[in-house]
Order: C-alpha cells, then structure tokens, then sequence
C-alpha cells in the first residue's frame, strides 16, 4: 500500500471541539484585550501577501483562527460543529485534522497567488472558512442522502448544497470582489478536498456524491 494512502489508526477525540475552543480563545484574547492587541495579533497571523514575500509563511495555517468579528466566528464555528463532527466520526480524528490543515494550507496558499496575480498585497486573509468549505464537500461525500436545511427552512440532498455553494461562490468570485469575502478562498477548499479524496483515499467524489 503507498504511503500516501496509509490510513491512520482510528479515534475518535473530538478534534472538531478543540479546533473550535481554540478559534473561541483567539477571538475572546482579540477582543477583549483591547484595539492594539487584536491588531497585533491580526497582523501576526492574518495572511498578508506582504509579509508571506518576507518570510511569514506560517500564516499559511494560522490564518485559519482569526475572524473578523462575531458573526464570522459563529457561523464558522456553527458549520465546522454541524459538518465537522460527523466527519470526524467517520475518517477518526488524526486522519480529519490532516484533511482539515492540508485543504485550510492550501487554500491560502492558494489565495496568496491569487492576490499577487491581482495586486493585491496588502489584503489580510482571516477565517476558516476555506477548511470549512472542504469539511461541507466531505460531509456530502461521506452523507450523499443527508438533507440539510438551509436557514432551518429549505431541504436540500448535501450533494445539492454543495454545488449550489460552489456556484454561488463561482458567481460571487467574479462579481463581488470587494466584498471583503474571500471566495476563491472558499472554492479552494472545494478544489483541494476534491484532490485530497482522489489521492489519499482513491475515492471519487462525483461518484459518491451523485451513485455513479
């Protein structure tokens, strides 16, 4: 078997919760230590094309647990519980967070190009939702027949809720580019779980996702 699909030995040991404990302290420290900390720490661990350029290339994972204001950090929060503890459950927790900060690393990686390409070098990229994005595309992977209500109203298959976010993220790339949304980014980590499910586990979403 090759190395890069050696599976992990399974647990279960709530990943998913200390993912969230630590996005929560981080918010709480920034938020409540005053102005001068939170810029401190959003300008240590943003990623800033910049600073990536100098040498800061740890934001490429750290990125990921800082949110610009409460309403990000709730419904990151929110759909990493809903989604991610389910697929925990079902890859165990070594294997999720692997998937989680290479489809999170990536997509920053990623958007860095993006942004250079665009000029952009001074754009910080906060928030978690590009490894989000990528837990929703496993989540329908894994629960093809699982109904999701969108706003607790609209049922939607998880195999239909995911396309219709890649498509609106599609949209939304090309004609809300000031929106101060990072939607490449969210594309990005439907891309690269995609990848990450053909290499590590020889699985093809399409089929999984549609019976083929």
């Amino acid at each position: 078997m090759s190395i890069i699909r050696q599976p992990f030995r399974y647990r279960n040991d709530g990943a998913v919760f200390w993912i969230i404990g630590i996005n929560i302290v981080i918010f709480m420290a920034m938020y409540f230590l005053g102005r001068n900390f939170r810029e401190l720490m959003t300008a240590f661990l943003a990623m800033i094309p910049q600073k990536v350029l100098h040498g800061w290339i740890w934001t490429f994972v750290t990125y990921m647990f800082v949110h610009d204001g409460f309403s990000h950090i709730f419904f990151n929060m929110f759909a990493l519980f809903i989604f991610g503890v389910p697929v925990e459950r079902q890859m165990g927790s070594r294997e999720f967070l692997l998937f989680y900060f290479v489809t999170g690393t990536l997509a920053g990686i990623f958007s860095f190009f993006v942004y250079v390409f665009t000029g952009a070098y001074w754009v910080a990229l906060v928030g978690a939702s590009g490894a989000i994005f990528a837990v929703e595309l496993a989540y329908a992977v894994f629960f093809p027949d699982s109904i999701i209500y969108i706003w607790g109203i609209l049922p939607l298959r998880a195999p239909v809720m995911v396309l219709g976010f890649t498509a609106l993220e599609l949209i939304f790339s090309f004609t809300a580019r000031n929106s101060g949304v990072a939607h490449f980014t969210h594309l990005a980590g439907f891309a690269f779980a995609w990848i990450y499910f053909l290499v590590r586990f020889g699985v093809n979403p399409w089929r999984r996702l549609f019976r083929r």
